[in-house]
């Protein structure tokens, strides 16, 4: 009976040390709403916690300078070494959006940054008709005035893409035909390498020829109109672009 009870009393203390040790490391996120983020700083690193300025909003009630929004929220519990994440306020908005449609996506990156503006984001679509790289719409448009965040949005016209083809095959088919279909549909006429067929008396020829002809380099073969198509890359059935170059393997 004593063991057990002196078992009892191990585990107890066992769980209320684990406890304190868990509860014990934890604080409750005080309130930043208002402070400078110096002051904020100070008031977290007193208890253990770290913060960490990841936005910046414009609002006509917080003065320039000061946090926010803070998340987690005041009074949350957290343990020692959380970050907490806040807002910072770029007070009331003083500039004004600039209209920056029919411009090139440069230009308007220029003229947004020289009024202390930045990018969000941009997208690109095809408008058949409009040349690539002009600004179609923003956000937020021009002279707006209910803007939260100093960054505007662009969707930019993007280059249409040439014509797609299905690349037939010409495997079989004499040099000469293959590149004039070619250059009829628009394509270019890429490498054309020869190949020599492995053929056990054509090697035991070039054997004796060898031998005759001491050291004597060898021309490489050339290819010629009648030279007969046996591999091609992009091979057949494969998407390719108008103005693509196709290469051949001959014999």
């Amino acid at each position: 009976m004593l063991a057990l009870v002196l078992v009892i009393v191990a585990m107890v203390s066992a769980l209320t040390a684990m406890r304190f040790a868990i509860h014990g490391q934890e604080v409750a996120v005080p309130p930043l709403v208002g402070l400078a983020p110096a002051e904020a700083e100070r008031a977290t690193a007193g208890l253990g916690l770290q913060i960490s300025i990841e936005r910046q909003y414009y609002s006509p009630q917080i003065p320039e300078g000061r946090i926010m929004s803070q998340l987690p929220l005041p009074g949350t519990k957290v343990r020692r070494g959380w970050q907490v994440r806040v807002a910072q306020s770029l007070g009331k908005m003083r500039v004004t959006i600039p209209d920056v449609t029919g411009q090139s996506e440069h230009a308007a990156e220029l003229n947004i940054r020289r009024r202390g503006l930045d990018v969000d984001s941009m997208a690109e679509v095809q408008e058949p008709g409009i040349p690539a790289d002009q600004v179609l719409a923003q956000s937020p448009t021009a002279k707006e005035t209910q803007v939260a965040a100093p960054k505007i949005s662009f969707l930019v016209s993007a280059a249409p893409e040439p014509p797609a083809f299905v690349m037939p095959s010409f495997v079989g088919q004499p040099l000469g035909s293959a590149s004039r279909s070619l250059q009829d549909a628009g394509f270019r006429l890429g490498n054309v390498n020869v190949v020599v067929a492995a053929n056990p008396d054509a090697q035991d020829a070039a054997s004796t020829a060898a031998s005759t002809a001491a050291s004597a380099p060898a021309a490489p073969a050339q290819p010629s109109p009648a030279s007969i198509i046996v591999t091609q890359v992009p091979v057949a059935g494969q998407k390719v672009f108008a103005g693509a170059a196709v290469n051949f393997d001959v014999r």
